[in-house]
C-alpha cells in the first residue's frame, strides 16, 4: 500500500512539475514572438497604418492561440483525454453559443474592420461624444484615445456600426457685413487662408464661396485640410487668423441687432 502512495505521489509530483514546464514555456514562447512583432514594428516606422493594424491583430491572436493551446497540453499532462473534451464540445456547442454569443460577434467584427477597411490603427474616430486616436484594434474590442481628455476608451466591436472615421477636413464660416464690397471680403479671404497655410499641422486650405445669406451678413465658407488628430487646435488658431485679419482690415464681424421702438 505504501508503494503505491509513493507510486502516486511521484507521478502528481512529476505532473505538477510538466504543468509548470509548459507554463514557463508557453509565456517565453508567446512574450518571444510579441517581442519581434514590436521590434518589426518598430523598425519599419514608413509602414502604413493597416499594416500596423495587421501587426497588432496578429499579437491579439497568438495571445489566444497560446492560451488555448496551453490549457489544452495542461489537461492532457494531467489525465484528462482532449479528444474526448472536444468531442463533447459539440454537444454542449449550443448552449456554449448562447453563453458567448457577444464574445463571438466582438471576433467576427473585428475581422470585419480589417476586411472592410472601417478604419485602421492611427485613424481619428468619433464614437458618441468621444472623437479620438485608433491605439489598438483586437479580437474583441478597439482602444480609442480621447484627443480631448487623453482617456482611453475601451468598445466591444460588435459596436463598429456607431464608431465614425473622423473626416481630415474643416470648414470654418466667415462672417462679413454688407457694407463690404464682395471683392473686398475676397481680398480679406485670401489673406487669411495664406495666414492659415503657415499654421502648424496645416495641409491645405481653399475658399469655398459664399454659403449664406444671412440676416445681418454674407457668410464665407474656407475649407482646411488637415491630420485628423490636430483638428481642434488647427480649428482654434484658424479662427484666431481670421479674427486678427478682420480686425487688421478694419472689418467688424456683424451680429444681430434689435430694434426698440417707443411709443
Amino acid at each position: 500500500m505504501e508503494k503505491i502512495k509513493n507510486f502516486l505521489d511521484n507521478i502528481m509530483h512529476i505532473q505538477i512539475i510538466n504543468s509548470i514546464v509548459i507554463i514557463i514555456v508557453s509565456i517565453f514562447l508567446y512574450k518571444l514572438i510579441s517581442h519581434f512583432l514590436k521590434k518589426f514594428e518598430e523598425k519599419n516606422s514608413i509602414i502604413d497604418k493597416k499594416s500596423k493594424t495587421y501587426i497588432k491583430l496578429t499579437r491579439s491572436l497568438i495571445r489566444y492561440i497560446f492560451i488555448l493551446v496551453t490549457c489544452l497540453a495542461l489537461l492532457q499532462i494531467n489525465g484528462i483525454d482532449v479528444s474526448s473534451v472536444l468531442a463533447g464540445v459539440g454537444i454542449l456547442g449550443v448552449i456554449f453559443g448562447l453563453a458567448i454569443q457577444d464574445w463571438l460577434k466582438d471576433i467576427i467584427r473585428g475581422s470585419s474592420i480589417l476586411s472592410d477597411n472601417y478604419f485602421s490603427v492611427g485613424d481619428i474616430v468619433k464614437y458618441n461624444d468621444v472623437e479620438g486616436k485608433v491605439l489598438v484594434i483586437g479580437l474583441k474590442s478597439t482602444k480609442i484615445q480621447d484627443l480631448k481628455t487623453g482617456y482611453i476608451k475601451t468598445v466591444a466591436n460588435r459596436k463598429i456600426e456607431e464608431i465614425d472615421l473622423v473626416s481630415n477636413l474643416i470648414y470654418i464660416t466667415i462672417p462679413i457685413s454688407y457694407e463690404v464690397s464682395i471683392e473686398e471680403a475676397e481680398k480679406v479671404i485670401e489673406n487669411i487662408i495664406f495666414n492659415i497655410k503657415q499654421g502648424d499641422n496645416v495641409e491645405d486650405c481653399k475658399y469655398k464661396g459664399v454659403t449664406e445669406i444671412a440676416n445681418s451678413s454674407v457668410n464665407y465658407c474656407i475649407e482646411i485640410k488637415c491630420n485628423p488628430q490636430y483638428k481642434l487646435q488647427v480649428r482654434r488658431d484658424a479662427l484666431r487668423v481670421a479674427l486678427v485679419e478682420l480686425d487688421n482690415s478694419k472689418i467688424k464681424i456683424p451680429y444681430t441687432q434689435i430694434d426698440v421702438h417707443n411709443k
